[in-house]
């Protein structure tokens, strides 16, 4: 039993009367679902539970578990199993699977291509000469396939300081002990960005000695995310979480994440003129949209600009798993995953959404329910797929007052289940489960959404946070601190 296992037995048996039937029914230990709400905590955010597990608490829990199966492709149950549990129990990289930085706009990449690092402590289970070896191994995969420099430097600060070390290390990730979580690495960024951590507790090696792990197979993974990239659900790939070994000698990085650390900085100069695709458009200037919807032709139009400095958008949605941007009658859509993040499908709003014809206000999507709600003037359409026929009804449904008249920006946020309406400069908060308004509404945006403005064109949820967009400007915010975390341009979620 592993140590932070032990210390919850210690804390007491107040959590054994949630733990006692779910581990008889699904044929598990009392300690294998303990592990598992641990796991949950620390690589899906499953948020810290009152003291004893209530029924209330349960579908978060169930979500989470979903969510983790989704992730290694298992049966999606919701429900902890022993494969779930057996998954769980792998050696693995200490990195949450629900970060997923690399498809935000700020990708998080170094912009200096020759990054330094230094080994600040080594491990006694290896000579120095063989944890050197082992690192330019594991940064020559990277570099073999992308124009990326690294350099060694042996006293002060460096891109990426590497030490090894065991439990609490300073950092406020402390490292489990033998097995569990190998290693940990922190995305680009000033400070302790770049930063990768091996948990000396663990055996390392040269080679595939058992007990042990392979160095060069851990640092690689490591540096993938010191270098900008998060999980992969492939499991080839060097990026999947969980532990595999790979010979030095014979390996290859696979094709994800090749394309991966490619899409942060490019592709080798060797090799660039031979994959450059031929159907690219040099300009997306004015560029006229013509195509038919529904057996019409459609009038040509011009294209917003969407590298304009003060582009705005009048609706942005996470729907499924792709971001949409509306503008006037034009549309642009985004994949969520970010290793197709530099694709872009655009075009009119009707021949991606037939029946909607008008500027659409607002949108938001609710995964559970299979819903996308679309708000035009005093209307909203409930869509199951934006391709397909859609129906409309008032928004007054809602509980808006008559003095609304139209919607300005709509967001839920499915951990709360709670929709979110701006109207002006005040909101509405909307129960989805009573499917009414909450009482105390409407307030000042300003007041209780601070660093934002008073007035909100969009906005959308996506991975825990919410990202506002106001005139020209872009704010991710978290909703759990109420705290502005950053700004950006709202054409750079265009790739400009």
């Amino acid at each position: 039993m592993s140590p932070w296992i032990s210390l919850l037995y210690l804390l007491g048996n107040f959590q054994l009367s949630w733990t006692l039937p779910i581990a008889a029914k699904a044929g598990l230990q009392q300690d294998d679902v303990l592990y598992a709400e641990e796991y949950l905590k620390s690589f899906y955010h499953l948020k810290e539970g009152r003291g004893t597990r209530s029924r209330r608490e349960m579908p978060a829990m169930e979500a989470k578990i979903r969510e983790m199966q989704e992730f290694f492709g298992l049966e999606v149950t919701g429900g902890l199993n022993p494969q779930t549990v057996s998954v769980m129990r792998r050696a693995r990289c200490g990195v949450s699977d629900a970060e997923n930085y690399s498809f935000y706009p700020e990708k998080s990449k170094w912009k200096n291509h020759t990054i330094t690092y230094r080994v600040v402590k080594y491990t006694s289970d290896l000579k120095k000469e063989d944890v050197d070896k082992s690192f330019q191994w594991a940064l020559k995969i990277w570099s073999d396939v992308a124009p990326l420099k690294f350099v060694k430097v042996d006293q002060g600060e460096a891109d990426m300081m590497i030490t090894f070390g065991s439990k609490a290390h300073g950092d406020f990730f402390p490292f489990d002990g033998p097995k569990g979580v190998l290693a940990h690495a922190f995305e680009p960024s000033e400070g302790i960005g770049g930063d990768t951590h091996f948990d000396d507790d663990e055996i390392w090696s040269m080679g595939n000695k058992k007990p042990g792990y392979n160095l060069f197979t851990v640092a690689a993974h490591e540096f993938g995310h010191a270098l900008g990239l998060s999980h992969s659900k492939d499991p080839s790939a060097l990026m999947y979480p969980n532990y595999k070994y790979y010979n030095v000698s014979t390996y290859t990085l696979s094709r994800d994440d090749r394309l991966g650390i490619q899409e942060l900085y490019g592709m080798k100069r060797s090799t660039f003129e031979a994959v450059i695709p031929q159907d690219c458009p040099t300009s997306y200037h004015n560029f006229p949209f013509q195509g038919t919807t529904s057996g019409r032709t459609q009038e040509v139009l011009t294209v917003p600009e969407k590298c304009d400095p003060n582009l705005s958008f009048d609706a942005v949605a996470a729907i499924g798993r792709e971001i949409y941007f509306f503008k006037n009658s034009y549309m642009w859509i985004r994949t969520t995953w970010w290793r197709f993040w530099s694709k872009i499908r655009e075009g009119s709003i009707t021949t991606f959404i037939p029946s909607i014809s008008s500027p659409i206000d607002a949108a938001y999507d609710i995964p559970a329910k299979g819903v996308a709600y679309i708000f035009t003037g005093p209307k909203y359409w409930l869509v199951q797929q934006l391709n397909m026929k859609s129906y409309s009804s008032s928004i007054y449904n809602f509980g808006f007052p008559s003095s609304v008249k139209k919607v300005d920006a709509a967001v839920h946020v499915k951990d709360l289940g709670k929709t979110y309406f701006f109207v002006g400069d005040v909101y509405y908060r909307y129960d989805e489960a009573r499917s009414k308004m909450d009482p105390g509404f409407p307030r000042k945006i300003r007041s209780d959404w601070p660093g934002i403005g008073s007035k909100i064109d969009s906005a959308f949820e996506l991975a825990g946070y919410i990202h506002f967009f106001s005139g020209s400007k872009a704010y991710k915010y978290s909703y759990r601190h109420k705290r502005l975390l950053n700004s950006v341009k709202v054409n750079s979620w265009l790739g400009c």
